[in-house]
């Protein structure tokens, strides 16, 4: 038997004191934060940047930049991670608006985001990827926070500025989408939103 005692987990409220002492300009309570919250942000943005790990990490990058800089204004009317999460997601969302580049996405992923339920042959692999990336930003941002991140739709809505029954259109609208993009029988790329593929 270990006399070491076993690491404690610091509980999640302890965010108040450092998010003062972090806009107070405590580059240790920030760094704090960062660690607290960097893996799930950078997971958010991994998936939203189409699985691309260099732009993954530009964002989290940009996103923990933008924290530090706003902390000072950070009123506290939210979660200090819900204000991160959502900065994050629309950091992603303004980089998603502007074409820079076209990023290859990892089709071992997009695999195991379709279930993994059977093998996928390289053909099919392309096409997901395909698919996935002709998604206009909302509808692939809220397929991804929902299906993929389990946010409700009330966190989706606040962190994306929209009500919660839009939301649920837009889930819809990008299931549709992706279901007609794929090819599957019946869907087509005109859901019953009467939304056209762009945002």
């Amino acid at each position: 038997m270990s006399d070491a005692a076993p690491p404690r987990a610091i509980p999640a409220d302890d965010d108040a004191g450092l998010v003062r002492r972090a806009a107070a300009g405590e580059t240790a309570a920030f760094e704090t934060l960062y660690r607290r919250h960097v893996a799930r942000v950078h997971g958010v943005l991994w998936r939203l940047s189409g699985m691309n790990a260099a732009l993954a990490e530009e964002l989290t990058q940009e996103a923990f930049i933008h924290a530090w800089q706003g902390l000072p204004g950070f009123r506290g009317d939210s979660a200090f991670s819900t204000w991160l999460h959502r900065l994050a997601v629309n950091l992603a969302l303004m980089r998603m608006r502007t074409p820079e580049r076209e990023e290859a996405v990892d089709p071992d992923t997009l695999v195991q985001l379709a279930g993994g339920a059977r093998e996928f042959c390289a053909g099919e692999r392309a096409e997901l990827e395909q698919a996935v990336a002709r998604l206009p930003p909302r509808a692939r941002a809220v397929l991804v926070l929902h299906d993929i991140e389990g946010w409700r739709h009330q966190e989706i809505g606040a962190a994306l500025g929209i009500a919660s029954g839009s939301c649920k259109a837009h889930l819809h609208r990008a299931r549709g989408l992706l279901r007609a993009l794929l090819g599957e029988p019946g869907a087509t790329l005109h859901d019953d939103t009467g939304v056209q593929g762009d945002d």
